[in-house]
């Protein structure tokens, strides 16, 4: 008999694979949801009264005549809501299913003194309250804009399910009243008057009542989300961040993506010894870490311990972005989640590069062209700049972003010349000869006084961002480059970064991150499988959208090697909501309601990059 003890990893496998403590939760969100439905239909559609699933909701939560199809509804509405929250463990939604059914319960025997369905509600209470210590889950971080978010999604879908109300009843409908007719009487009867849709009997009352339910369900949740007390996202502070550039200074070189955990709108947890440390964001219940842990190798299984803590406590699904292959292979032995390859990171060996060889030929020709077009590169650190010049990069950084939505998070800073990111390298190209007006009022070149220059950013016409990797390297952050400028300005300063790095002390530089690189590369080469030329083709067909075969070819053109990075996650079912969470994290999905552009306030840090790349626009462009 063996006195082994298991190892943490074993036990976290265990929890994670065997049977998973959600599965009780989750069974009981899923009860809820079917309950709802249920609620829904009896209260909104007559048929379902006299069909077979009628019997089922005869017992349930509930009634049906004119005041208790509302309640039917309104219960209905409540607990589908809430469904979502049980099955997360989220200890909130346990209270309001505890105190919503028994009141449904109740009002349901006061009206139809149906004591067979206040039982079967209390059972419904059964697992509930057995279960209690399973509905732990601390709330998510929220804000006041939840409060707008809930009346207009709510008011739509009020406004949705009272047409379907209103419209459910063609036998007890007086006339032949029109859609707007019928859309004006919803209105009407969100705010408890009376439209001017009319109907036999008692169905009048049942569809007012109805109606009422719904505005009244969506004034009181949306009143309730506006006062509640606020419990904001977790931010970067500022005793973290000295933390996070302590360990950086220690151990950046490891990780090309290192420097981006010190974005602001990022949390971080530490690993006990303060060796290691994780950072995230939580996008849609979603706890997403970036790249790597922060920190001594040897501390990073702390950390990771402290990451799963939190997404435990909160029942968020804990994914990485972004990890290498050590890092991948630390995360799934310490949890036992699984990894997949997302992608490769291009990275160029500065001693490597060379503009020599037919290979180089297009990118050699371009650079070339665009010089003798009368534009010059400028290499330099943030420290090196001055105010005045580094404010007009930031100002064109934002105006020539392409979207209008930020972009970026596991490979993006967020930032450009704050006074602690001295060590970050900009490059910049400028028109300092024949400008395309013919203008012969220009400054020299070198002097960069915007005022003496066409348009409103001077000779300035395109700008790369890096951040640094360790001591001897540097990576990607953003392009940005002026709508006018000559096509080619991306390779032109790249290159201009790469033959200037020997002189900064850089060996190596990484630039765009490639999603699926392997399959596009091996699914256009003689001899490949008709599963893996479907699946270039899917992904060909994807790069409409998004920066998928078009960045790996622009990266392509350096001949870099290509690093492997993983997407660490829990179970394959989770991967749509990790995708989704991504892309929100990273500027492609905005499910906020943004200011218009005139009235969002400008700052020092206002020029925020696309995700470790450029927008499309650029991309076509080079």
């Amino acid at each position: 008999m063996s006195d082994k003890v298991p190892s943490r990893a074993s036990v976290a496998r265990r929890i994670l694979r065997g049977p998973r403590p959600e599965a009780v939760p989750a069974l009981i969100g899923r009860a809820c949801a079917l309950v709802g439905i249920l609620d829904i239909a009896a209260g909104v559609f007559p048929r379902f009264r006299h069909s077979r699933m009628h019997a089922l909701a005869e017992v349930l939560p509930g009634a049906l005549g004119p005041f208790a199809a509302a309640l039917s509804l309104s219960v209905g509405v409540l607990l589908l809501l809430l469904a979502h929250g049980l099955k997360r463990r989220k200890r909130r939604a346990w209270r309001a299913a505890v105190a919503l059914l028994p009141a449904g319960a109740v009002a349901q025997f006061a009206y139809r003194h149906s004591v067979i369905g206040v039982l079967i509600s209390l059972a419904l209470l059964v697992p509930l309250l057995r279960h209690r210590g399973e509905f732990a889950a601390l709330p998510d971080p929220r804000s006041r804009w939840r409060a707008l978010a809930n009346f207009v999604l709510m008011g739509a879908g009020s406004l949705a399910l009272g047409l379907v109300v209103v419209s459910v009843h063609p036998k007890r409908t007086i006339g032949d009243p029109s859609v707007a007719d019928r859309l004006t009487h919803v209105l009407y009867g969100l705010f408890g008057i009376e439209g001017p849709v009319n109907y036999q009997g008692s169905t009048s009352w049942t569809v007012a009542c109805s109606l009422g339910a719904l505005g009244l369900l969506t004034a009181i949740t949306t009143i309730y989300l506006a006062f509640r007390p606020e419990h904001p996202a977790a931010r970067l502070t500022e005793a973290d961040e000295a933390r996070l550039r302590a360990l950086l200074a220690k151990h950046g070189g490891r990780d090309s993506l290192g420097h981006f955990a010190l974005r602001r709108d990022k949390a971080v947890v530490f690993s006990p010894s303060g060796k290691a440390a994780v950072t995230y964001r939580v996008v849609s219940g979603v706890m997403l870490a970036s790249g790597d842990p922060i920190g001594d190798v040897e501390a990073w299984p702390g950390a990771i311990e402290r990451f799963m803590d939190e997404a435990r406590a909160h029942s968020w699904t804990p994914a990485v972005m972004g990890c290498s292959e050590t890092g991948g292979e630390v995360w799934t032995r310490e949890t036992g989640l699984d990894a997949l390859e997302l992608g490769d990171e291009a990275v160029v060996d500065v001693a490597d590069f060379s503009l020599a060889g037919r290979a180089m030929r297009n990118v050699r020709q371009m650079v070339k062209r665009i010089e003798r077009a009368g534009y010059e590169t400028r290499v330099r650190r943030i420290r090196d700049l001055g105010e005045g010049e580094l404010e007009r990069i930031r100002r064109a950084a934002e105006d020539w972003r392409g979207t209008d939505t930020e972009r970026g998070f596991s490979m993006a800073l967020g930032r450009i010349g704050d006074p602690a990111d001295g060590d970050c390298l900009i490059a910049t190209a400028h028109r300092v000869d024949g400008p395309p007006d013919g203008n012969p009022h220009r400054a020299a070149a070198g002097d960069g006084r915007a005022e003496d220059q066409p348009g409103p950013y001077g000779d300035l016409k395109a700008i790369l961002h890096f951040v640094p990797w360790g001591g001897d390297g540097v990576s990607l952050d953003l392009m940005r480059r002026d709508r006018t400028a000559d096509p080619g300005m991306n390779e032109l300063l790249i290159v201009a970064a790469l033959q200037a790095a020997p002189k900064l002390g850089i060996t190596r530089i990484s630039l765009n991150f490639a999603m699926f690189r392997s399959a596009l590369a091996r699914g256009e080469k003689i001899g490949a499988g008709p599963v893996l030329r479907a699946w270039r083709g899917l992904l060909v067909f994807l790069s409409r959208w998004f920066q998928i075969e078009s960045l790996y070819k622009f990266n392509a053109k350096f001949r870099p090697r290509w690093e492997p990075r993983f997407v660490v996650y829990r179970a394959s079912g989770d991967l749509p909501r990790i995708g989704f969470a991504a892309m929100q994290a990273e500027g492609f999905v905005n499910l906020a309601l943004p200011l218009p552009r005139f009235l969002r306030r400008r700052s020092a840090t206002a020029a925020r990059p696309c995700a470790h790349g450029m927008a499309e626009r650029d991309i076509r462009a080079a």
